[in-house]
C-alpha cells in the first residue's frame, strides 16, 4: 500500500491511526485538530452528520464534540465550519444531515421542539458560508414512536389531551455553498435512480417504461405525427431529476445502510445511526464529479467515504473512536472502485512513505 502524507500548516497535527490508498484517505484523531492539515481550496464536497447537541453521547472522550453542551459545542463546531470553509474550493457546497431536536420536562421543563436546524444553518452564515438549498426526508412516526417512545405521537395521548401531541421529526439535509466561482463545473445528466423501487413509491427508469410513456404522450399530442419525443437519456435524467428537486424525499429507503454493530464500545453511551445511502448517494451525485474529493470529518463507521469511492470519487474522513474507525476501515476495504487517476489520492499529497500518524 502506498502511503501519502498530507502537507501539514502545523508539526503537532497527528493521526494516531489511517488508511491511505489511491481511492481514500481516513484518519483516527480529532477532527478539528486534522482538518487543519488539508490545504485551502482543496476540496470538491464535503457532507456529514454532527453531533446533535445534548442528543446523544457518542463516546467517553473529553475531546468528543458530542460530550459538550451549550456554548461549548457551538464554540467547537463552529471552528470545524470555519476550517470546511477554508478547505472546500470556491463555488462548491457542503450538505449537512440535521433534525429538529426534541425537548422535554426533565431538561428543559416542557414537552416540545427545539429548532435545531435552523441554529446550524445560522452558525454556517456566520462563519461565511451561503445556505443554498434544503430537502426535508419523510420518516415513518410509527417506526419513531417505536424507537423513541414518545408520548407526542401515541394515539392514546390523542384520547387523552391532544395539545401534547405532535408529528414525528423529520430529517433535513441543509446545503451550504462557498462564496466565488466553480471553475470546474458539475455536467451531465443522472444515468442511475437512487432511493425505493417503483413498486414502493420510487420511478420506474427502465427502457420499457420510457416506450409506454412516449407512447402516451405521442397519442395525447395534438400532433402525433409531428411529436418528437425525449432521447431515452434524456427522458430518464429528467425523470430522476424531477423526484431530486422535490424540495421533500419521500422515496428514501430507510433500512439502507451501512452494517454497525461490531462498532459498539462497552462504557460508551451506544447511540449510532448511520446516514442512510440513499441520501449520501443522492447529494454525492448531485453536487461533485467523478474524481472529486469528497470529505466528511465525522467518519463514523464510513458510510460517506463509503459511497464517495463506490461512485468513483475520492475520499477523505476523520473520527475520533476508535472502533467507529476499525470498523469504518473494514466498511471501505470490503468494497470494490472505480479506476482513480494514476496520480494519487490528492493533487496536495506528498507521495513519500511518512505516514501522517502518531507514535503509539
Amino acid at each position: 500500500m502506498t502511503v501519502n502524507r498530507l502537507e501539514t500548516t502545523a508539526a503537532s497535527i497527528n493521526a494516531v491511526d489511517q488508511v491511505v490508498t489511491d481511492n481514500y484517505a481516513i484518519y483516527q484523531g480529532d477532527s478539528c485538530e486534522l482538518i487543519r492539515a488539508v490545504p485551502g481550496d482543496s476540496v470538491d464536497f464535503g457532507i456529514h452528520s454532527p453531533p446533535f447537541e445534548g442528543l446523544y453521547k457518542f463516546s467517553n472522550f473529553d475531546r468528543d464534540i458530542s460530550n459538550n453542551d451549550g456554548p461549548a459545542f457551538w464554540e467547537h463546531y463552529a471552528f470545524l465550519i470555519s476550517e470546511l470553509l477554508r478547505v472546500t474550493k470556491p463555488g462548491r457546497l457542503h450538505s449537512v444531515h440535521v433534525m429538529q431536536l426534541p425537548t422535554s420536562k426533565i431538561r428543559h421543563g416542557h414537552i416540545g421542539m427545539r429548532d435545531f436546524r435552523g441554529e446550524v444553518v445560522r452558525a454556517y452564515e456566520d462563519a461565511g458560508w451561503i445556505f443554498h438549498s434544503e430537502v426535508c426526508i419523510w420518516k415513518d412516526p410509527v417506526i419513531a414512536q417505536q424507537r423513541t417512545k414518545s408520548i407526542r405521537l401515541l394515539h392514546k395521548q390523542i384520547e387523552k389531551d391532544s395539545a401534547i401531541s405532535g408529528q414525528g421529526l423529520a430529517d433535513y439535509i441543509v446545503t451550504f455553498r462557498k462564496p466565488g466561482d466553480n471553475d470546474e463545473p458539475i455536467d451531465g445528466m443522472f444515468e442511475n435512480w437512487i432511493g425505493s423501487s417503483a413498486s414502493a413509491g420510487g420511478i420506474d427508469i427502465s427502457r420499457a417504461a420510457y416506450e409506454r410513456d412516449i407512447a402516451e404522450r405521442k397519442a395525447a399530442h395534438d400532433d402525433p405525427a409531428n411529436y418528437k419525443p425525449w432521447p431515452y437519456d434524456k427522458w430518464k435524467s429528467i425523470l430522476v431529476w424531477q423526484r431530486y428537486a422535490s424540495p421533500v424525499w419521500m422515496d428514501i429507503r430507510q433500512t439502507r445502510t451501512l452494517q454497525y454493530r461490531s462498532a459498539r464500545d462497552e462504557q460508551d453511551e451506544q447511540h449510532i445511526s448511520p446516514l442512510q445511502l440513499d441520501v449520501i448517494e443522492r447529494c454525492i451525485e448531485l453536487w461533485s464529479a467523478e474524481g472529486d474529493v469528497v470529505l466528511t470529518p465525522f467518519l463514523g463507521i464510513g458510510s460517506e467515504v463509503y459511497s464517495a469511492v463506490e461512485m468513483g470519487r475520492r475520499g477523505i474522513g476523520f473520527e475520533l473512536k476508535p472502533s467507529y474507525f476499525r470498523q469504518s476501515a473494514k466498511n471501505i476495504a470490503a468494497l470494490g472502485t472505480k479506476e482513480q487517476p494514476a496520480a494519487g489520492l490528492f493533487d496536495f499529497a506528498a507521495n513519500d512513505n511518512t505516514p501522517l500518524r502518531a507514535a503509539a
